[in-house]
C-alpha cells in the first residue's frame, strides 16, 4: 500500500477501521483480495511476482482476527534490487501464530536487510507500527494508543499533504457515520498538492507532483493506484475487507 488511514479504538464496537490505496506498476501481477486457496483463513490480495501481500486480515481464530498492512518508504537513493520482498512481512504475520510484539521482535532482527517499509499490524488486543527507517528509539515497534493515524511513503503521521488531507476527511466521515461508498470516494481523490507543500523524497519535482495525489494516475508511465480497500474489525463478528480494483484512467471505460 502507499496510503493508509486508520482509526484504532475510536468507534465503540469497531476496534479498527482502515482505508488504503495500493500504488503499483500496472504490469506487476497480483490477485484481487479474497480467501487464499492454500490458506482460506487469510483474506488478502496476493503479489504474484514477489510473493506475500500488501494488506490483509484473517478470519476469527482463538485470538480473534489479525490485520496487517505495509507501505514502502520512498528513498530512491537507498533502494537495493537484491533486498528481500517486503510483502512477506504481511503474509508471514497473517499465516503465523506469533503475537504482534513477538513477531515484531523477530522482524527487527533482519529489518535492515529490507528496503524501507512501514508495517502496521495487530488484532483486537493491540495495534503496532514498525518501520526500519524510524531509528533506534523504535527497535521493536510502537504500540498505538487509540486515535486516528495516517501513513504513506514516509513515517507514521508524517505531515505530507495527502496524509493530512485524507486523515481530516476520514475523521469527518467517521463522525458522520458515513456509508462505505463515502470512504471509497475519499480514496478516489486525484487532487495534487501545491508545490510549496510537497515533501522532498529524492525524486524529480514532476514525479513528486504526480505522487502527491491520494489516487495516483500515471498511465503514461505504467503506474498508479491499482486498488482501494476498506477494512473493519468488528467485535463479535468476522472481519470485513472490501476492495475495489481500479483501471488505469487511459483504459477506463
Amino acid at each position: 500500500m502507499c496510503l493508509i488511514v486508520f482509526a484504532w479504538r475510536v468507534i465503540p464496537g469497531v476496534p479498527l477501521i482502515a482505508c488504503a490505496n495500493r500504488d503499483e506498476y500496472y504490469d506487476r501481477p497480483a490477485t484481487p483480495a479474497g480467501p487464499w486457496p492454500d490458506r482460506p483463513d487469510i483474506i488478502a490480495g496476493r503479489d504474484l511476482q514477489g510473493g506475500g501481500s500488501w494488506m490483509g486480515v484473517t478470519r476469527n481464530g482463538p485470538d480473534g482476527p489479525r490485520f496487517a498492512a505495509l507501505t514502502n518508504v520512498r528513498a530512491p537513493g537507498d533502494f537495493r534490487a537484491d533486498a528481500p520482498t517486503r510483502g512477506a512481512l504481511v503474509s508471514d504475520f497473517l499465516a503465523g501464530d506469533l503475537d504482534a510484539p513477538a513477531y515484531l521482535e523477530r522482524v527487527a532482527l533482519d529489518a535492515a536487510a529490507y528496503n524501507g517499509f512501514n508495517l502496521v499490524l495487530g488484532d483486537r488486543a493491540g495495534l503496532y507500527w514498525f518501520s526500519n527507517r524510524a531509528g533506534a528509539d523504535q527497535r521493536n515497534g510502537q504500540a498505538l494508543a487509540p486515535g486516528i493515524y495516517g501513513v504513506s511513503n514516509g513515517l507514521l503521521d508524517a505531515p505530507w499533504p495527502k496524509v493530512l488531507r485524507t486523515k481530516a476527511s476520514f475523521a469527518s466521515l467517521l463522525l458522520q457515520g458515513a456509508p462505505e461508498d463515502a470512504y471509497f470516494e475519499m480514496l478516489a481523490d486525484t487532487t495534487r498538492a501545491p508545490d510549496l507543500r510537497l515533501p522532498d523524497t529524492g525524486v524529480p519535482l514532476d514525479l513528486e507532483r504526480s505522487l502527491s495525489a491520494v489516487c495516483i494516475e500515471m498511465p503514461g508511465q505504467g503506474y498508479g493506484t491499482r486498488t482501494s480497500t476498506v477494512v473493519r474489525l468488528v467485535d463479535g463478528a468476522e472481519p470485513e475487507l472490501h476492495e475495489r480494483v481500479l483501471q488505469p484512467c487511459a483504459q477506463a471505460a
